[in-house]
């Protein structure tokens, strides 16, 4: 991986054969994404990226938001790169050694995302947004092994033979943005 640092921004150059997945379905594994993460204690708050994605070019290529607490416990967001018709935003949650996978089709043309990954103690919401504007919610997620200190910030690979160069900018930290539910009651 290489990758360039400047005030408003950061690039981040794939190496090929690289990912972010654990055991489920197919039993593969890989955990060696590159990933740019900041730590924190703070139990209420948000973290905002937008992402360029418009050099992808080969099956799975991805880049997004993701907090790495270790190869078993770890979640991410992210538009992946499927054909010339349409790619996946979607996003990975993995508990105890194991991974799920939630997406939605996307048009292949959409190039840029606005990602917000919030925690609420030791709860997350990543929500996505095309104008770092309107946010939808992607995934609500429990993770115990977030106690306290976590880890979080930004992520690219490209899990088959391929390269591809993905920017990041935008970036902020604001007061939790996922506000307090206030629907139905706990029992």
């Amino acid at each position: 991986m290489a990758w360039t640092r400047k005030p408003e921004k950061v690039a981040v150059t794939t190496k090929p054969h690289t990912d972010l997945w654990q055991r489920t379905y197919y039993h593969f594994r890989n955990d060696n994404a590159p990933v740019l993460q900041m730590k924190t204690n703070e139990r209420f708050f948000s973290f905002v990226v937008k992402t360029d994605f418009s050099q992808s070019h080969q099956r799975f290529d991805q880049c997004g938001i993701v907090m790495y607490l270790d190869s078993e416990n770890w979640l991410k967001g992210s538009v992946e790169y499927e054909n010339e018709q349409f790619q996946h935003l979607g996003s990975v949650v993995t508990n105890g050694g194991y991974s799920d996978w939630a997406t939605t089709a996307i048009p292949a043309d959409v190039k840029t995302m606005w990602y917000r990954f919030s925690r609420r103690e030791d709860d997350y919401c990543i929500e996505s947004s095309t104008d770092g504007i309107h946010f939808s919610q992607m995934r609500i997620c429990h993770m115990p092994a977030a106690a306290d200190e976590i880890r979080f910030g930004i992520y690219a690979c490209s899990p088959e033979e391929s390269s591809f160069t993905a920017v990041f900018s935008d970036m902020k930290i604001t007061e939790c943005a996922w506000h307090a539910h206030d629907g139905q009651q706990p029992d």
